[in-house]
């Protein structure tokens, strides 16, 4: 099935040049600005603590500055509202839909999709909430991060074949707003522990908490305990003030990454360090370095990011942005430094919201134009194949 790119938009096609921040290029979405209306990866074996990433790796992948993208066919066409994407280990992929709360098997070779049902519990009243992140565990868990009615939380099914077990609570008690900031990433990390981004739930405040749960990346083992060497004693926080982060990555040197949407200003890709504090909401992008918070190793402009999902490979990084539509690349250089970001498809094919690496030099991409903030065509909502380099 060969890709269509959507008609080009008037405000996309403008859009020529970026203005250079803190370590490049930028990127916001019209789903936040004033609302943050949703302005707004992968499972890998055990190995590690969480200090890991910061130690060089004699092998890692190094990126050059400038990379390709070329979308080489369409994987499945008409997935409402996709949100949260895996791989099964036999290379079929399960796409669930933030809106409808179900979730779809797909089959990569034909584009066929077979309905595996509804989660229960999920709320899908309203807003950005809804069923929101997917990560696949071991023994045939399938874990997903979720908008109930009262709380977001994180709960995990049984998957075998075309059965979804009813849903197991792995974590409940994530703050929740009516509508906006649930955060929503979901992925194991390379030491085998399960790893959940939220938003503040609309209360900034809550983010500098270090006894709320919102607002955080959040550190657990499979089965939602706290692990004995999280940074602090007895707490599921790895890192906190965050304003609303969505995408998950690591890179070949164990270091995990996450994209986040600012406010009005700035969106941001961070270098998550155990404990580490990300300075919102007394800051957004960079500034806060004096005052002892860890400043974003890229930030771009709200109109040109609204990033959600986020993977690696082939020594580089790769973001999907909502508002902005186009997938940005950071390299990594030798040395694991970001180089300029660099924009691909702007505008070709609307939002774009998840982003899975399935093999070298292979992304999958979701675009999210179902998810009534998009202007949808036939066709939409797309998985598209992607080479890279």
């Amino acid at each position: 099935m060969s890709a269509r790119p959507r008609s080009p938009r008037s405000l996309a096609a403008a859009l020529t040049a970026c203005a250079v921040l803190a370590v490049g290029c930028s990127g916001q979405d019209a789903d936040d600005s004033a609302s943050d209306a949703d302005r707004s990866t992968e499972e890998t074996p055990d190995g590690g603590s969480p200090d890991d990433g910061t130690e060089e790796s004699s092998d890692a992948e190094s990126a050059p500055a400038e990379g390709s993208v070329e979308v080489v066919g369409t994987v499945a066409e008409d997935l409402p509202s996709p949100w949260g994407l895996v791989e099964l280990p036999d290379g079929e992929l399960l796409v669930g839909s933030r809106d409808e709360g179900t979730v779809l098997r797909v089959d990569p070779a034909s584009g066929g999709t077979t309905d595996l049902g509804s989660v229960d519990g999920v709320d899908t009243a309203d807003g950005e909430g809804g069923l929101l992140g997917l990560a696949l565990g071991e023994d045939d868990w399938l874990y997903a991060y979720l908008t109930a009615a009262s709380d977001n939380r994180i709960v995990r099914m049984e998957y075998s074949g075309d059965t979804l077990g009813s849903p197991e609570v792995v974590l409940d008690g994530i703050p929740k707003d009516a509508r906006i900031h649930h955060g929503g990433g979901l992925a194991f990390g390379p030491d085998g522990m399960l790893y959940a981004a939220t938003g503040d739930a609309a209360e900034p405040d809550l983010a500098q908490d270090p006894e709320s749960p919102a607002g955080k990346i959040l550190r657990m083992t499979p089965e939602g305990d706290v692990p004995d060497d999280n940074p602090e004693p007895g707490s599921l926080v790895y890192s906190l003030g965050h304003r609303n982060v969505q995408g998950l990555a690591w890179d070949d040197r164990d270091r995990l990454w996450a994209s986040e949407f600012g406010a009005r200003d700035l969106d941001e890709l961070n270098l998550i360090e155990p404990g580490g504090n990300y300075g919102w909401p007394e800051f957004e992008g960079s500034g806060g370095e004096d005052s002892g918070f860890v400043d974003p190793v890229a930030e771009w402009p709200t109109d040109q990011a609204s990033p959600s999902g986020l993977a690696y490979t082939d020594g580089a990084l790769w973001m999907a942005t909502l508002r902005g539509e186009r997938l940005w690349r950071v390299p990594l250089n030798e040395s694991g430094d970001a180089g300029e970001p660099e924009a691909f498809l702007e505008g070709e094919y609307g939002r774009l919201r998840a982003v899975l690496a399935v093999g070298p030099g292979e992304l999958l991409l979701a675009t999210n134009e179902t998810d009534t903030r998009g202007t949808p065509e036939d066709g939409d909502d797309r998985l598209l194949r992607l080479t890279v380099s």
